[in-house]
Order: C-alpha cells, then sequence, then structure tokens
C-alpha cells in the first residue's frame, strides 16, 4: 500500500469511507464559517494538504473555498499541482513544525488531520506554537477523536484503545507498517489537546466536537489569538522550539 494513502485514509476514491470522511469535513468547514465568516478573512495557511487527486475527501477546505487568491498551502508532499487546479493560490513545500513564514503573516491557520501524524507529543507542540506565531488572530486544528470507536486511518474499530505498545505491534502484524510508529500516528484526545495549550500557554481556546456514528468522530480546535489577554509570546514560543 502507497505510504501516502496509508497514513491519510483507509478509504479508495469514492468508497463508503471516502464519502462519509467528505461529509465530516464539510460539516467541519461549516463549522469554521460559522465561527470567523470565512469571506471575510483575507489570507489563510492551510498546513498538511495532501497530493493526492482521487478522494472527494482530500483537500475539502480549497474545494470549498470560494477565494483560492487568498490561501496558501504547506505540505511535505508534492501538491504543486494545486497552483494551477486554484487559479491564485500558493503552494510551499515545508513542515508544519517549522514554519518557513514571519510572525503575523496570516488571518487564519487552518490543518484538518495533520496534527496526528507530526510525531511525538513535544513535535505535536512545537506545530501548534507555530501555528500561533505565523497567525494574526485565528488557528483550527482538527484531528480523529482518540475514543471515537473507530479508527480512521485503518477502519479498525477499538484497537487504537489499548495501550500504545500493544496498539502498534497490533498494527505491525495487520501489515499497517507506517502507521505503527509514533512518528507516523499519535492519537489525540481532548485531554492532550488541552495539555498542548497549556504547554504554550494559549487560554483563548475551545474544543468543538462533530459527531459519527453517535459518537464525538473529531475534535476541533479553535482559538481566537486577538482577544487573549496575554500568554507566552511568539518570541519565547521561538526561543522554546528552536532547539
Amino acid at each position: 500500500m502507497d505510504l501516502n494513502k496509508q497514513i491519510y485514509s483507509a478509504g479508495k476514491a469514492l468508497s463508503l469511507i471516502d464519502r462519509a470522511a467528505f461529509r465530516v469535513r464539510r460539516e467541519i468547514y461549516d463549522i469554521l464559517d460559522r465561527q470567523v465568516s470565512l469571506n471575510s478573512i483575507s489570507s489563510i495557511l492551510d498546513i498538511g494538504v495532501t497530493a493526492d487527486q482521487q478522494c472527494i475527501s482530500s483537500n475539502v477546505f480549497e474545494n470549498l473555498y470560494p477565494y483560492p487568491d487568498r490561501i496558501t498551502v504547506l505540505s511535505d508532499q508534492d501538491a504543486k499541482w494545486m497552483e494551477e487546479t486554484y487559479p491564485g493560490l500558493k503552494f510551499v513545500f515545508g513542515d508544519g513544525r517549522y514554519l518557513p513564514f514571519a510572525d503575523n503573516s496570516f488571518d487564519l491557520v487552518y490543518s484538518s488531520a495533520v496534527i496526528e501524524h507530526v510525531g511525538s507529543f513535544e513535535n505535536q507542540v512545537r506545530m501548534v506554537a507555530e501555528c500561533v506565531r505565523v497567525s494574526k488572530n485565528y488557528i483550527f486544528l482538527t484531528t480523529p477523536n482518540k475514543w471515537h470507536p473507530l479508527e480512521f486511518h485503518t477502519a479498525l474499530p477499538f484497537v487504537h484503545w489499548l495501550p500504545k505498545s500493544f496498539h502498534r505491534r497490533f498494527l505491525s502484524l495487520m501489515g499497517y507498517d507506517s502507521l505503527a510508529f509514533e512518528q507516523q500516528l499519535n492519537l489525540l484526545s481532548t485531554k492532550e489537546i488541552k495539555k498542548i495549550c497549556v504547554e504554550i500557554g494559549l487560554q483563548s481556546y475551545k474544543i468543538i466536537s462533530p459527531r459519527f456514528l453517535g459518537f464525538r468522530s473529531n475534535l476541533l480546535m479553535f482559538a481566537d489569538l486577538s482577544v487573549q489577554k496575554s500568554f507566552k509570546s511568539k518570541t519565547q514560543l521561538v526561543e522554546v522550539f528552536k532547539n
């Protein structure tokens, strides 16, 4: 199985899983629109777009947002094709943990189902800190809920509730070798997202949880940086995570 395909989703193009993922991501887009009124946003960074051009659940934000010239996308995959598909959009090759942008570069920093793939908890903290650093106003990060009965990358139920060592061993036995390592899949719960926010001193955030099959499927962390009175300065964040 292709590495990117395995990490991104268990579903093939137009499969039941692909269609279900699209519906959930469309709902997430609508939730974000209610938080910030997307049409009024002048500059957006989308961290972690995929090179996939087949699944309808891929790059849903770009498919729905009507102003591609306001979007910069960043990925460690070759998604340069997006500049032709979405005129005015800018593609940047890079790593979400080390964003190649100045402080306060974007009105909104957005990332869908990426933070669970950047590795250790420390790397996840670094990514959120970088999002805070380059955003002027808002950040909106999504990740699958660790406590949903279905693990969406593999479509396997319940096994991700096992202790991490047993879960990773099971994935390897089932042939999901690329997901059996922390640097490729490190699922998050509400508790862990709150801990990340504490680590960087982020206070003005909320966690929204849409449902799938009756359970909270995704965790959406929305932060309005403009209303927070104080948190670790962006200079401090850079210094903390420089090494």
